[in-house]
C-alpha cells in the first residue's frame, strides 16, 4: 500500500464543525455530503462569528487540486444542461473575489465557451469601472468590476443570460445585490445563480422568488448541497467572546514559550531554501478574470499548462515529486494556481500527493483540534500594496501540515519587497517545509486605452510623508516640504485682506508653544479625553449605521485628520473593521482638489465616501464642500460623492451626523502641525499645483521632538472602552432623533459681523476651535467669550494675553468664544512686536 493511501487510511473520522457546535450550539443539518463539504470555524466579524470552511473551494482547507476544479467544471456542466448548448454559448460567467475567483472560473469552464469575469478589490489605473457592490457580512466588502471590454456585461444582454458564481449562497444578499444593480444597467431576462452550498432560510428563499417577480426575469439556481445553520439566540457575542478567549488563551502560550526559550533557546532549524521558477506563461493570456477571459484565452492556457507543470516538476527534483507539495494561490489570483496544481498532480502522478490552496485578507480563529477546520494559521504583511492600506494576511492549515514542498504562486503585481521581507509570507512558508518555490505569474495589462487615472498620483503615507503611521492615513497631497512657503502672520493678513493673495497660496509661521501652553494642552487633553472619546464612538457608530458597513473616511486635512484616524481606531477598535482612511485639500473659496477626488473615484466607489472634520464654526466648510462636489460633478467628474459632513463637534447646527453639538475645547485645535502628524495646512498655488497635481502640504520633521500627535490619538483611544455603554445609548438616541441642520452659528455671525461693524462674515470665526485658529495664524482683533464659559476657554485667554487681544464677556452667544479677525486690517494696527495696538 502507498504512504498516501495509508495516511487516508489512518484519518479519523471527526467533522470539522464539532468544536464550534458544541461550544455555540451551531448546528449544520442538511442533505447528504454536507459535513464532507463544509466545517465551521469562528472569527473576528461584527456581523457574523461562525464561519462556513469548505472543504472543496481551495481557500481554507488544502484539497486535491482536481477535487477542487472539479467542483466547479461540474456544476458548470449542470449550468450548460440548463440552459443548452445554444444559450449557454451566450451565457456570460461573473464571480466573486476572493474566494470564489477561481471556483467561478472553473464553472465558465464547465460550460465551455463562456467568458469569465471575477469582482476584485483591487482597482487598476487605466480600467474605468463597469460597477461595483458590497457584501455586507465579508471582512472586506467593496467589490470592482473592470472588464478590458467595457461591453463584455453589455454586449446582448436582453438576449444572454447571466451567471453568477459565489462559494456558499446563504441569505442571498450579495448575489441579489449584483442582480439589481446590473439589472438596472443591463436588464436581462435571465440569471442563473451557483453556489457548493445552498444554506438559505426558508424566508430568504421565499425572498429570492419574489425578486426574480419584482424584476421581470427568470432566476435559477445550481448548488451540489442544500442545508441549514441553525444559530441559536445570541450566538454573536458568545461567539466573539469565545475568540477574544481563545486569543488570550493563545497570546498567553506564546508568551510562556517566549520566556522559555529565552533562557534556553532551542536550535532553530534552518529554513527551507526559496527558489525561483520561471513556468512560462502563455503571452497574452490573463492570470485570471480580473478584466475577463475568453475562450480564446482558455484553450491558449489548456495548451500550456503540461509545459508549465514540467518546469514546475522539474524544479522541485527527485524528493519532492514523491512527497507532498502545496500549490499555493494568493488571495483573488486562484484559477492560475490552481491549473497548474492540477496539471501538477497529473504530471506527478500517484507517487505524490498534491495540495492546492490560497492566502486570505480574512482573519480567522485556529484552533488545533481534529473537531475544528483552521487548525493552524500563518500570519504575514500584505505584499501587493493593497489600495486601502497595509495589514495582515494568512494562510491557513499550511503549518504542520508536512509539506515537503510548497509552490508559492502570486502575480507580478505581489512580488515585493515585502513578499521576500523577513517577515513576509516566503519566510513564514519556509519555516514549516524542506523547499519553497516561487512561480510568478505576469499581472496582465488590458490593452484598453489609458484613462486619466493611470497617471494619478498616488497618496503619501508614514513615516515619509507625516509622523501618522501609515495605515492610518493616506495623504492625497504633495510633497512642498522642501518649498519656502511661510511668510509672516502680518504680511499673510494684509495681503489677504487687500486681496493680493488667497490664504490658501502662502503658510503661518508655525507657532511652537511656550511652556506654559504646552502645560494647559496636557490638562485640556487629560480632561477631555473621555468626552472626546465619546463624541469619536458616537459619530463612528452613526455614520456605520447610516453609510454602510465599511466606509471610506476622508478627512479634510488637516483639522479633520486627527478625527479620521480616531474614527478608524474607534471602527477597527469596537467592530474590527479596517477601514480606508484618506486626507484630502479643500480650500474656501476655490473648492476641493479634483484630482484627489478623481483618485477616490478610481480606487473606491464614490457612494462609499464620508468626509470628516473635526467641527463645525459657521458652516463655510460645509456649504463649499456641497458646491465644490457638485462643480466637480457638473464639470464631467465621477458621480455619487455626498457631501454631507461627519464631525466631532457642530456647535453651529450645520450638519446632521456629529458626535456632539456642544462646543468644547478638542484639544488638537490647541496646536499645529505638532498635533496632526508634523502636517502643515493645505497649499493651493498655481505655480506649484497643477491640473493633475494634488494640492500640496508640508511635512515639518524638523519639529519631531515637539510632536504630541501620537500621545493625542492613544489618550483619546485608551478611553474607548470606558465609554462604549454612553456611546451605544448616545449613537441611539441620535439614530432616532431629528438631526436637521438649523443654521443656528450662521444667523449669529452675521448678527456679530453687523454689530461690530465688520460687515465679512470671513473675518467672524466662531466656537473655540475657530478661535484658536484665530488666535495662532492670523490678526486677531478681539475675543468674545460666553459669559460663565470655564476651563474650556483657559487656552483662549492665554494666548489673547500673549498677543494683547481683550476678551470681551458677551451674553446670548450659541458659541463658547467668537474670534474676531482684525477688519480692515494693515501692519499698523500691530505694533513692532506682533501684538495689537489699542484702539487700532
Amino acid at each position: 500500500m502507498s504512504a498516501r493511501a495509508t495516511r487516508e487510511e489512518n484519518v479519523d473520522v471527526v467533522w470539522s464543525g464539532d468544536w464550534v457546535a458544541e461550544r455555540l450550539g451551531v448546528a449544520l443539518e442538511g442533505d447528504g455530503d454536507l459535513r464532507e463539504l463544509l466545517g465551521l470555524a469562528l472569527r473576528r466579524n461584527p456581523k457574523r462569528a461562525h464561519l462556513l470552511v469548505s472543504n472543496v473551494l481551495g481557500k481554507h482547507v488544502p484539497q486535491r487540486p482536481s477535487v477542487v476544479y472539479g467542483a466547479g467544471y461540474g456544476l458548470g456542466e449542470r449550468v450548460r444542461a440548463l440552459l443548452g448548448e445554444e444559450e449557454a454559448r451566450r451565457a456570460v460567467v461573473l464571480g466573486y473575489a476572493e474566494t470564489a475567483t477561481g471556483l467561478g472560473h472553473a464553472v465558465a469552464d464547465g460550460l465551455r465557451d463562456a467568458p469569465y469575469l471575477h469582482s476584485t478589490r483591487r482597482p487598476v489605473a487605466g480600467v474605468a469601472q463597469a460597477g461595483g457592490f458590497e457584501e455586507a457580512h465579508s471582512h472586506a466588502t467593496s467589490h470592482l468590476l473592470l472588464p478590458e471590454d467595457p461591453e463584455l456585461l453589455a454586449q446582448g444582454a436582453e438576449a444572454s443570460t447571466l451567471v453568477l458564481v459565489d462559494d456558499e449562497f446563504s441569505t442571498g444578499n450579495t448575489v441579489l445585490n449584483t442582480i439589481r444593480a446590473l439589472h438596472e444597467r443591463h436588464p436581462r431576462g435571465r440569471y442563473v445563480i451557483v453556489a457548493l452550498v445552498d444554506m438559505r432560510s426558508p424566508a430568504d428563499r421565499d425572498r429570492l422568488t419574489a425578486f426574480a417577480a419584482e424584476i421581470g426575469a427568470r432566476v435559477d439556481l445550481v448548488t451540489r448541497s442544500t442545508g441549514t445553520v441553525t444559530l441559536p439566540d445570541g450566538v454573536l457575542e458568545r461567539g466573539q467572546a469565545l475568540v477574544a478567549a481563545q486569543e488570550a488563551e493563545a497570546a498567553g502560550e506564546a508568551r510562556e514559550a517566549g520566556e522559555a526559550s529565552a533562557s534556553a533557546p532551542p536550535a532553530a532549524p534552518a529554513p527551507a531554501p526559496v527558489t525561483r521558477v520561471d513556468v512560462a506563461w502563455p503571452a497574452g493570456v490573463p492570470d485570471g478574470g480580473r478584466h475577463g477571459f475568453t475562450p480564446a484565452h482558455r484553450a491558449a492556457l489548456e495548451a500550456a499548462l503540461p509545459g508549465m507543470a514540467e518546469r514546475i516538476a522539474d524544479a522541485l527534483g527527485v524528493g519532492a515529486r514523491q512527497g507532498r507539495v502545496l500549490v499555493l494561490g494568493f488571495e483573488e489570483l486562484m484559477y492560475a494556481p490552481l491549473r497548474l496544481g492540477t496539471a501538477l498532480e497529473e504530471t506527478l502522478g500517484a507517487d505524490a500527493e498534491v495540495r492546492y490552496s490560497t492566502t486570505t485578507r480574512s482573519p480567522v480563529l485556529a484552533v488545533d483540534d481534529p473537531g475544528y477546520a483552521i487548525r493552524t494559521r500563518l500570519v504575514f504583511p500584505a505584499h501587493d500594496t493593497p489600495a486601502d492600506g497595509p495589514g495582515d494576511r494568512y494562510a491557513y492549515n499550511v503549518a504542520g501540515a508536512g509539506f515537503d514542498a510548497v509552490v508559492a504562486v502570486v502575480d507580478s503585481t505581489a512580488d515585493t519587497p515585502e513578499l521576500h521581507a523577513p517577515e513576509g509570507l516566503l519566510a513564514r512558508l519556509a519555516a514549516h517545509t524542506g523547499q519553497v518555490l516561487l512561480a510568478v505569474v505576469p499581472s496582465y495589462t488590458p490593452t484598453t486605452p489609458v484613462q486619466e487615472s493611470a497617471v494619478l498620483p498616488e497618496p503619501l503615507r508614514g513615516p515619509d510623508f507625516s509622523s501618522y503611521a501609515p495605515e492610518d492615513v493616506g495623504w492625497l497631497l504633495q510633497d512642498l516640504s522642501d518649498t519656502e512657503l511661510e511668510a509672516p502672520t502680518e504680511e499673510r493678513e494684509e495681503a489677504i485682506q487687500s486681496g493680493g493673495a488667497h490664504y490658501a497660496e502662502s503658510l503661518p509661521v508655525e507657532y511652537q508653544p511656550s511652556a506654559e501652553y504646552q502645560a494647559l494642552f496636557s490638562a485640556a487633553l487629560e480632561t477631555s479625553a473621555a468626552r472626546i472619546a465619546r463624541a469619536v464612538g458616537t459619530v463612528t457608530e452613526t455614520v456605520l449605521a447610516e453609510r454602510g458597513p465599511r466606509p471610506v473616511l476622508v478627512s479634510l486635512a488637516r483639522a479633520g485628520t486627527p478625527v479620521g484616524v480616531l474614527m478608524r481606531r474607534w471602527a477597527q477598535h469596537r467592530h474590527g473593521l479596517d477601514l480606508p482612511h484618506y486626507a484630502i485639500s479643500i480650500v474656501r473659496g476655490r473648492g476641493i482638489d479634483a484630482t484627489a477626488l478623481r483618485w477616490l473615484a478610481a480606487h473606491h466607489d464614490p457612494a462609499d465616501v464620508v468626509f470628516v472634520d473635526g467641527w463645525t464654526g459657521k458652516g463655510a466648510i460645509t456649504r463649499e464642500l456641497a458646491a465644490a462636489t457638485e462643480e466637480f460633478e457638473a464639470s464631467g467628474g465621477p458621480a455619487g460623492f455626498d457631501p454631507e459632513i461627519a464631525v466631532l463637534a457642530d456647535p453651529g447646527g450645520c450638519v446632521r451626523t456629529y458626535g456632539t453639538r456642544e462646543d468644547f475645547l478638542i484639544p488638537s485645535a490647541c496646536l499645529n502641525s505638532t498635533v496632526s502628524g508634523l502636517i502643515s495646512r493645505t497649499v493651493l498655488r498655481a505655480d506649484l499645483v497643477g491640473p493633475n497635481d494634488f494640492h500640496g502640504g508640508k511635512f515639518y520633521r524638523e519639529l519631531a521632538g515637539a510632536d504630541v500627535s501620537a500621545r493625542f490619538l492613544d489618550t483619546i483611544a485608551a478611553r474607548f472602552d470606558e465609554v462604549a455603554g454612553q456611546v451605544e445609548e448616545e449613537a441611539k438616541e441620535l439614530l432616532a432623533a431629528d438631526r436637521a441642520p438649523t443654521w443656528e452659528g450662521w444667523a449669529a455671525v452675521e448678527r456679530i459681523s453687523e454689530e461690530y461693524g465688520i460687515h465679512d462674515v470671513n473675518l467672524v470665526k466662531p466656537g473655540v476651535g475657530e478661535t484658536t485658529r484665530v488666535l495662532l495664524r492670523r490678526v486677531p482683533w478681539k475675543i468674545l467669550a460666553k459669559r460663565g464659559a470655564g476651563a474650556d476657554l483657559t487656552h483662549i485667554r492665554l494666548l489673547a494675553e500673549q498677543r494683547g487681544v481683550p476678551v470681551e464677556e458677551v451674553d446670548d452667544l450659541p458659541y463658547s468664544c467668537v474670534g474676531l479677525i482684525h477688519p480692515r486690517y494693515t501692519r499698523g494696527a500691530t505694533g513692532a512686536d506682533g501684538k495689537a495696538v489699542k484702539g487700532a
